[in-house]
């Protein structure tokens, strides 16, 4: 398994970027690595060449960059470069923890859509008060939807929380504002109705954003704007409250401290619970290859989860199973996988 890393991305590169790779690469013998990255930064940071090539470059996407143009422009960025290794077939897979919209436009005119895929949806993994999570998709990758278009992310989520996840029959439900099939505006209605008659496909029906960290649901699907809204809402909440409750029990002197410490293993485990570094990266279904994303602030810990996600759907060969999919169906999502 060759996977193709941008090791220039995100806030803490390369020195986390490198250390969630070599201890992916001691854990797993099957994988390889191509970093793409300025040498002179990356050589002090890696301890055994094993299974790890560098290809050097100076250039690289920045966050202010206009994602479409740098993608075009810049034809030596570390990112672009090792996208084109994915469309040349000389790796696998493709791993960057820079810019989103980048690694969109690279994934879109680098890597290639899967026929019968209008638009790829982006799609991490959140968490669920029960622990075991559930997929979204799409949270950003595109502002609006149509009714096809929704129903392709949830067959695509649906290999992915039964590879992925372990799941026989993931729970398939549609972000809308009320649990009514009638509910939302005609794209919501159409796609639910779309949903309802889709062969194979477990699908629960609409879900409001209020039952989203329940564990009522295994895959949601949304159109971009509305799914990315959802995310920031979850992950800013879920910040807040663990800030509050840390301020509360610092701020309350010695008894609020006390019990600060009583509480310590409860509020340990609700951090654990919404910390989704363990689960990954956020994954750009609908291309031809595993395109993965993790957050610009990720740590060598997530880095790590993140290759690991990248050897399970390779392993799966969960994009080899949708591409198939797609071909059958030939665009008429109504066949039993």
């Amino acid at each position: 398994m060759k996977i193709a890393v941008d090791a220039m991305g995100g806030d803490n590169a390369p020195q986390v970027v490198l250390a969630g790779v070599q201890r992916a690469r001691d854990e797993f013998s099957e994988l390889e690595f191509t970093l793409y990255g300025d040498e002179a930064q990356l050589t002090p940071l890696i301890k055994d060449m094993t299974r790890l090539t560098i290809v050097h470059t100076t250039e690289k996407i920045n966050g202010d960059d206009e994602p479409v143009k740098a993608v075009r422009r810049k034809k030596q960025a570390s990112m672009v470069l090792a996208a084109q290794a994915v469309k040349n077939q000389t790796a696998d897979a493709v791993f960057s923890l820079g810019s989103t919209g980048a690694l969109l436009a690279a994934g879109l005119f680098i890597v290639g859509r899967i026929p019968g895929i209008d638009r790829p949806g982006l799609m991490p993994t959140l968490p669920t008060t029960d622990g075991h999570g559930f997929v979204m998709l799409d949270v950003g990758a595109n502002a609006e939807g149509k009714p096809q278009q929704l129903v392709n992310y949830a067959v695509m989520g649906d290999f992915y929380a039964r590879d992925l996840r372990g799941l026989r029959q993931p729970r398939v439900a549609l972000l809308n504002n009320g649990t009514e099939p009638n509910k939302g505006d005609s794209l919501h209605q159409e796609t639910y109705q779309l949903l309802s008659q889709l062969e194979g496909l477990n699908f629960i029906g609409n879900i409001e954003s209020d039952k989203l960290l329940q564990g009522v649901a295994d895959v949601v699907v949304t159109d971009g704007f509305t799914g990315n809204a959802a995310l920031k809402a979850t992950e800013g909440t879920a910040k807040t409250i663990l800030k509050l409750v840390k301020s509360a029990i610092m701020d309350s002197g010695f008894k609020g401290k006390l019990g600060g410490l009583l509480l310590k293993d409860g509020i340990k485990n609700i951090a654990s619970t919404f910390d989704v570094s363990s689960y990954g990266g956020a994954v750009l279904l609908g291309l031809k290859a595993p395109v993965i994303k993790a957050h610009g602030g990720a740590d060598a810990d997530a880095v790590y989860y993140t290759i690991r996600q990248i050897r399970e759907m390779l392993a799966n060969d969960t994009v080899g199973k949708v591409q198939a999919y797609f071909a059958a169906t030939k665009g008429h999502t109504s066949v039993d996988k």
